[in-house]
Parts: structure tokens; sequence; C-alpha cells
């Protein structure tokens, strides 16, 4: 016979037990590590493809006499040798001088056609090495590429000497782009996470003072959802604002090698490219605070609020692999998809306004966004009125009592 206490100690955990384990929601609860790490190396992946968008366009340019072509070839050829996948340099083109070389090596980064990382004029034994800012392997490759050239025409001990020289490039690259792309989908998943929970647990805790009721009974449950929103909104606005600030100012404190990587990030709307952001970041918080309070406003304890937070978290996770992917692959069917669906369209817009440079599709993405915060918010007030207020709208047809 077990005591008594044990047996009602039992009888309470076995209670608790099945009132967790016997719900749907507990099977993602199990799943949920399998789920967040596959998000994790979706958007790993994603960030990967990202920044590698524009490497396949990516070229060494050598400017040199005809003559010398198959000579730096083979050394190429031989250097290349020793690299392995991951450490190799962008691939070889060779030109022959057309008039003013100098002028010719600076075009070539300006050019739509290929992304110059390093360009080689001049003779092989003191040659001029033009690179972008954070290609510095690159062209060190090319001063070592004339080097091993000459030593292969003449003698072991024969060495150039090169002069190297940043070029600083006007015009968006398809890396650059890529890798900004990423960077802004990233901020915004990464931020509206962060903030979007907030709206949670206020609503709750006014819901189980009693408080929400009685707000509903003064104004229009739309109101009082919609007016918590922008209370929300606010509070997150500060936050960004306070963080924007010192990360607008970093570059000012990293080293000149880093800050001089950050400037090869590029977008392809130009100078408004900030304001879309801030914009993106608006909707994206605007749509996941809106979910979040209408699953405030239905749950009534702290275990119900956990339970249903984590369906949505899962959600945001895959709208971010979706966002993700597409700004590696703005071109692809999943990009369209992720810009249409309301929940990653933030996202993925703003990863459009980094890949691609025209303007009329923000316009349509920003009221698509706030037609679904609207619908967002009609629902979650009228599942709170008749789920918790249990006070539905009358049905359609029925006679009025006189």
């Amino acid at each position: 016979m077990m005591p008594r206490f044990l047996r009602q100690a039992l009888t309470i955990a076995r209670r608790d037990l099945t009132a967790t384990v016997m719900t749907p929601t507990f099977l993602l609860f199990l799943l949920s590590p399998l789920l967040m790490i596959g998000f994790g190396i979706i958007g790993g992946l994603s960030g990967q493809a990202a920044g590698a968008a524009g490497e396949a366009r990516q070229v060494l340019v050598a400017i040199v006499p005809v003559d010398q072509h198959e000579d730096l070839r083979a050394a190429d050829r031989e250097l290349r040798s020793v690299f392995s996948r991951d450490s190799a340099r962008p691939r070889l083109q060779l030109e022959a001088p057309q008039g003013d070389a100098a002028r010719q090596a600076r075009a070539l980064f300006d050019s739509d056609a290929i992304e110059a990382a390093a360009v080689l004029y001049g003779p092989l034994d003191h040659p001029m090495v033009l690179r972008r800012a954070g290609a510095e392997a690159e062209g060190r490759y090319l001063a070592a590429l004339a080097t091993q050239t000459l030593r292969a025409a003449h003698a072991p001990d024969v060495r150039s000497t090169a002069r190297f020289e940043i070029i600083a490039v006007q015009a968006p690259t398809v890396s650059g782009r890529g890798q900004a792309a990423y960077f802004s989908t990233f901020a915004i998943f990464l931020v509206t996470l962060m903030l979007s929970g907030q709206a949670v647990g206020a609503m709750a805790e006014e819901r189980s003072n009693k408080v929400i009721e009685i707000l509903a009974a003064a104004v229009p449950l739309e109101s009082v959802f919609f007016g918590k929103l922008l209370g929300a909104f606010g509070s997150a606005l500060l936050f960004v604002a306070f963080w924007g600030t010192l990360i607008a100012n970093l570059p000012k404190l990293l080293p000149a090698g880093m800050g001089s990587g950050l400037s090869d990030l590029s977008v392809a709307v130009g100078p408004i490219f900030p304001l879309l952001l801030i914009g993106y970041f608006v909707m994206a918080y605007l749509l996941q605070s809106a979910v979040f309070l209408g699953i405030g406003a239905l749950a009534s304890t702290q275990r119900e609020i956990q339970m249903l937070s984590l369906p949505i978290t899962i959600f945001q996770f895959a709208m971010f692999g979706m966002a993700s992917y597409a700004a590696g692959n703005p071109e692809s069917w999943v990009a369209m998809a992720a810009e249409i669906m309301p929940f990653s369209s933030p996202m993925a817009m703003a990863a459009r306004a980094a890949n691609a440079p025209e303007l009329w599709p923000h316009a349509l993405a920003f009221a698509w966004q706030a037609l679904w915060v609207a619908i967002t918010l009609t629902i979650a007030a009228r599942l709170f009125r008749r789920g918790v207020l249990k006070s539905g709208s009358p049905k359609r047809g029925k006679k009025a009592v006189a």
C-alpha cells in the first residue's frame, strides 16, 4: 500500500503529464530541436549561396602582350595545383593591351560583363596590380603569377616587384548585392524575432487582470488590438534606433581592413535602400506582432503561451529559410513565392531591393503587407471576441426580436 500523499502526488503528476503530452503541439515540441537545426542549416547554406552568388563571375585579369599569354596560363595551372577548392582564386582572364593599359585596367572594374577582383598590367618584372577592397589575396596571387612566369621563362632567382593600388568601385557588384541581400534578410528576421514576442506577455497579463475586457467594453476590439500593436511598435522603434545608431558608427571603430571589406557591400536600388529596409522591418514587425497579439489574447496561462508560440516561431524560421534562399537566388520560383507570401514578403522584398533596381514592386509589396496586417488583426480580434468574450456577431438571416 502506497502512502496516501504519494498516491495523490502521482495522480496530480499523471494529470499534468496527460495535459501536456496529449496535445498536438507536443509533437512539435519534441521535434523542435531538429526543426531549429534544419532551418539553421538552411539559413546557413542560403547565406553561403548569397555570399557566393557573384563568385562565378569574379575573375582575375592580366593585361599583357599576346606572346606572354601562354606562359601566364602555364604558370597559372602550376600555381593552382597547390590550392584546395576552398582557397582557390577566381579564374584568370588574359587580355591584350589596347592603347592606354592603365585606363583599360580601371575600366574593367566598372564592366557589367565581368566582376574583376584584381587586374595586372605593365611589364612582368614591375607590374601594377589594381584590386578591390577586400581582394588582397587576389592581388598577391597576380603578383606571384608574374614572378612564376618570369622564373619559368628566364631563371629561378628572378623576382617580380609589383605595385598595388586599391580601387574604389562605384558600380554595384553581384557578390556585394548578394551579401547585402542576405544581411538585410537576416537583420529583419533577427530583430523581429527578438521584439515581436513582447506583445504576447503584455496581452496575456491584461487578459488575466480583466483589463482587456474593460477596454473592449469602451472601444471597438479592433481599435484595442491596433492600439496595442502601435504601442509595442513604439518600444521596438526605440530599441532599433538605439542599436541602429551604434551599428551605423561601428565602421569608424573597426580596423582599416575590416572597414574596407564592408564597403564592398552594394545594393541595386541606391540611396533609397535604408528607407526600404526600415519600411520592411516595420511591416515584418507589425505582421508578426499581430499574430502574437492574437496568441496572447487567446492564452490564459504561461504554459498556453509557450505551447502556442512554438509553432509560430518554427513558422518564422521557415519564412526566414525561404527569404534567405531568395536572397541568393533572386530569379528562382522560391524567391517569387517568398515575395508573395505575406509573412516572408518583408524579408524577401528587402533582399529584392538589394538585388534588383526596380522600385515599383516595392509599392505593391507595402500595400500587400499592410492588407495582411489588417486581416491578421481582424482575425485575432474576432477570435478573441468569440472565444473569450463569448460575444460573436449575430448570424445572418436571423431576424431581430422586437
